[in-house]
C-alpha cells in the first residue's frame, strides 16, 4: 500500500482505480498491452507520479488484475462485490462501495478521484491540476472534457434512410455562430467525498472543467479505437508531451 504527503493541502485523498474484469467489447481490456505495457499500467503510473494520494487502490473483481495492480505499486485491500461487478453496475455505486469499505477499516478520505484503467493519456500533471481546480474552487467535482470538433448543434440524424437535423431551427445558421461544446474525456474524476456520498453523482452544478487538447484524449471501445489511441500515443510521446 502506498502513502504519500499531499503536494497542497492536508486532506486525505484516495485514488480509486476502476478495473472491473469481463469485459465484452475488448476482451480482457483493461490488461490487454498497450505499445507493450498492459493499460492499467499507465493509469497507476500517473497517480503515483502525481504524489496526490496517500492511497492508490486499484476496485476489481478479476484476481489478474489484482495481480498486476499490485505488481504496479497500487494495492487491493479487498475485491469489489458480486453487486457492483455485473454489466449494470455503475461507478457511483463502485465508488461508494469503496469509501464504505475503508471507512469500516477506520480510513476516512476527504477527497478522491475515480481513475479508469484503460486511459493511456492520463498525466500526473493534470491529476495535479484536478486536484488543485478541486482545492481552488471548493467545487463538488471536477474532471478533464476536450472540445466537441464540429457544433454540436448541428447534429444530423436518420429517420426512415433519410437525413434530418437533430436542431432544424440551426439549419442556416453559420458553425462559427454556436458556442463551443464539450465532452467528459474518460479519464478520472475528482470529488469531494462528503458532498459525494450525499448526492451520489459524478456531476453537479458545482462541477468544474479542466479542458485538455483533442489530442490529448480517445475514447477506446473497439479494436480500431485501440489502434488510434496507439497512434496518437506515439505523437504526443514524440513530442515530448507523454
Amino acid at each position: 500500500m502506498y502513502f504519500y504527503k499531499a503536494s497542497m493541502n492536508k486532506k486525505n485523498k484516495i485514488a480509486i482505480i476502476t478495473a472491473r474484469g469481463g469485459s465484452k467489447r475488448i476482451p480482457n481490456k483493461n490488461l490487454k498491452l498497450f505499445l507493450g505495457h498492459p493499460i492499467i499500467k499507465y493509469s497507476i503510473d500517473a497517480a503515483i507520479k502525481s504524489k496526490c494520494f496517500d492511497e492508490i487502490m486499484v476496485s476489481t473483481d478479476c484476481k489478474d488484475i489484482a495481480n498486476i495492480a499490485k505488481s504496479l505499486g497500487a494495492s487491493v485491500p479487498f475485491y469489489r462485490s458480486e453487486a457492483n461487478s455485473n454489466d449494470f453496475a455503475t461507478i457511483n455505486s463502485t465508488l461508494c462501495e469503496v469509501l464504505a469499505k475503508h471507512k469500516e477499516m477506520g480510513k476516512i478520505f476527504e477527497l478522491c478521484c475515480c481513475i479508469f484503467p484503460a486511459a493511456p493519456f492520463i498525466t500526473a500533471q493534470n491529476l495535479k491540476n484536478g486536484m488543485d481546480t478541486l482545492i481552488k474552487h471548493n467545487a463538488y467535482s471536477t474532471f478533464p472534457v476536450t472540445k466537441y470538433s464540429y457544433p454540436v448543434q448541428r447534429a444530423l440524424k436518420i429517420e426512415n434512410n433519410l437525413l434530418k437535423m437533430l436542431y432544424p431551427e440551426n439549419n442556416e445558421k453559420r458553425s462559427q455562430d454556436f458556442d463551443p461544446t464539450y465532452h467528459d474525456t474518460g479519464q478520472f474524476y475528482w470529488l469531494d467525498v462528503k458532498q459525494f456520498i450525499k448526492e451520489r453523482k459524478i456531476f453537479s452544478d458545482k462541477t468544474v472543467p479542466i479542458i485538455i487538447p483533442e489530442i490529448e484524449a480517445q475514447d477506446i471501445d473497439n479494436e480500431e479505437d485501440w489502434q488510434i489511441a496507439e497512434s496518437k500515443f506515439k505523437i504526443l510521446r514524440d513530442l515530448g508531451r507523454l
